[in-house]
């Protein structure tokens, strides 16, 4: 998933978030991370990070994935990279579904993922 070498070459950080009902989460966990990771890399991302916080009730999953630049976000879809790009079972499981992802610029770097 993350790569130091990935990280370290990351200009930006884009993060999605979503949240579902605790007792979905271990299904929708193993969807997402067998359908979500692919995407990503296939779209030039340098690497993903996968993150999960169970809260009483929900559970907060979150896809970070880490880009040389917002162009390779856009790839060729020439699209809004604050958009976002919906797995097909996400409003199955979803609270409610985002439409768009916070983009972040890298400052700094240090020590090992």
């Amino acid at each position: 998933m993350a790569t130091t070498a990935g990280m370290q070459a990351a200009k930006f950080a884009r993060v999605w978030r979503g949240r579902t009902r605790r007792d979905r989460a271990d299904e929708y966990e193993r969807y997402w991370l067998a359908n979500g990771i692919d995407p990503l890399e296939a779209k030039g991302a340098l690497s993903v990070q996968m993150l999960r916080e169970d809260r009483g009730a929900e559970t907060e999953f979150v896809t970070i994935s880490w880009w040389s630049s917002i162009e390779a976000m856009i790839g060729h879809s020439g699209g809004d990279p604050h958009l976002t790009h919906h797995l097909d079972r996400d409003p199955e499981f979803l609270l409610e579904v985002p439409k768009e992802v916070q983009i972040l610029t890298i400052l700094a770097t240090r020590g090992a993922a």
